[in-house]
């Protein structure tokens, strides 16, 4: 898994702890149409190492264009990203992958005839290096390798607490172990950043209530960058260090979760008439 920790020292009074840590990725003034749709309109903000960043706001928003943009998928028309301290041009989601950032989906993308393993394992592809002729043969260095990713796979399983289901093809299972597995494949690339797209959505309070409990997991245990978009506003407060509030495809808020639920433009584009 990701080996690097996040500090934890506490900061001084009156300093948020985030005022330490280093910048992993920024977004600078980016915008995105699609025709005569503006998606995003000058958006700018920063993911920092180790924390939960919350994007959040109203269906139509642009939060899922935002983490398109991020990884690669879309390339903005105006303004740039900027990834560990190196300014990214056109870069392809691949290439976003192999540099450390992985993401989930809103609609549970897995490949449903394969088993729990084996979609997870598919998140170890940019991990494998050995020839195409070792892996037809499989002895060796290929066969070497390939047990070295099913051990790491099988401790995913294991931390997922999905240990029951690894040999079901998660065609059959029920939609939040699906996510649960979707989850599993992206902490499979080992990833520095990790994009989760509404990954409550659908879900029960139970399941709710576990896919919280990894999350904080992944980002505490592991030290791994997340960030988060999620209609959910109990999750949001409950897990983020910092929210950003897109509406209409423009940044309205950003900050600390109780500063940003207490803001008025928040409230009235979004979070609904306070009472």
């Amino acid at each position: 898994m990701n080996a690097f920790a996040t500090d934890m020292t506490a900061a001084p009074d009156g300093v948020s702890e985030t005022a330490h840590r280093e910048e992993l990725l920024r977004v600078d003034n980016v915008s995105l149409s699609f025709g005569g749709v503006k998606a995003i309109t000058d958006i700018s903000f920063d993911i920092l190492k180790g924390e939960i960043r919350a994007i959040i706001g109203p269906n139509g928003a642009g939060k899922t264009s935002m983490l398109n943009v991020i990884n690669g998928f879309y390339h903005p028309q105006e303004g740039t990203i900027t990834w560990r301290g190196k300014e990214r041009r056109k870069m392809k989601p691949y290439e976003a992958a192999s540099q450390g950032i992985a993401r989930t989906f809103q609609n549970v993308a897995l490949f449903k005839g394969m088993t729990t393993l084996d979609n997870i394992m598919s998140g170890r592809s940019l991990k494998m290096h050995r020839s195409f002729f070792w892996q037809v043969i499989w002895r060796g260095p290929a066969e070497r390798e390939e047990i070295e990713h099913r051990r790491k796979v099988e401790d995913i399983i294991d931390f997922l607490e999905i240990q029951a289901i690894r040999k079901t093809p998660v065609g059959r299972l029920p939609y939040g172990l699906q996510k649960r597995v979707e989850l599993g494949r992206a902490l499979a690339m080992e990833p520095d950043l990790l994009l989760l797209d509404e990954p409550m959505a659908g879900m029960n309070l139970e399941e709710k209530e576990d896919m919280s409990r990894f999350i904080l997991d992944v980002n505490q245990e592991f030290g791994t960058t997340i960030a988060l978009i999620e209609h959910d506003m109990g999750v949001v407060m409950d897990l983020s260090d910092r929210v950003v509030v897109l509406d209409y495809g423009k940044k309205i808020a950003d900050g600390p979760p109780e500063e940003v639920q207490a803001n008025q433009n928040v409230i009235d584009a979004y979070l609904g008439v306070s009472h």
